[in-house]
C-alpha cells in the first residue's frame, strides 16, 4: 500500500465513527481488549468531537476539514496524518509533533512529521 492511500477501514468501530456517533463509539472501545489500526482512515469533514482518542493509530489518516475541537490525542499514533482545515481548537497532540509540523498541515495539508525528542 502506497504511504499515502487514504482509505476505509474494515471493522465496525471504524464505521461507528464514520456515521459520527462518538459516545458509541468511546463505549465500544472501552469494551473492546484489542483496537484495530485507524492508519491511512478517511476521516474527512467528520464531527469527532468527543472521541477517546487515547491509544489509536491514526498515523497517516486524513482529516480534512474535520472538527477535532478538544481532543487529547496525546497518547495516539498520528505520524504523516493531516489535519488541513479542520477546528482544533483545544486539541493535545502528541509531543513528538513539533507546532510547525501541525501548522503546516492544518494551513497547506502537508503530513505531519514526528520530530526527535530534546
Amino acid at each position: 500500500m502506497e504511504t499515502d492511500a487514504v482509505r476505509h477501514i474494515k471493522d465496525p468501530l471504524y464505521e461507528t465513527l464514520r456515521q459520527e456517533d462518538i459516545a458509541a463509539f468511546n463505549a465500544e472501545k472501552s469494551a473492546r481488549s484489542e483496537l484495530p489500526s485507524f492508519a491511512h482512515g478517511d476521516f474527512r469533514g467528520l464531527d469527532l468531537r468527543g472521541l477517546d482518542a487515547q491509544g489509536l493509530d491514526l498515523s497517516h489518516a486524513y482529516f480534512r476539514g474535520a472538527d477535532l475541537r478538544g481532543i487529547d490525542f496525546s497518547h495516539s499514533l498520528m505520524e504523516g496524518a493531516s489535519i488541513a482545515g479542520a477546528k482544533i481548537s483545544g486539541c493535545f497532540f502528541p509531543h513528538k509533533l513539533a507546532a510547525e509540523e501541525i501548522v503546516m498541515s492544518l494551513n497547506h495539508g502537508t503530513r505531519m512529521r514526528y520530530c526527535a525528542q530534546q
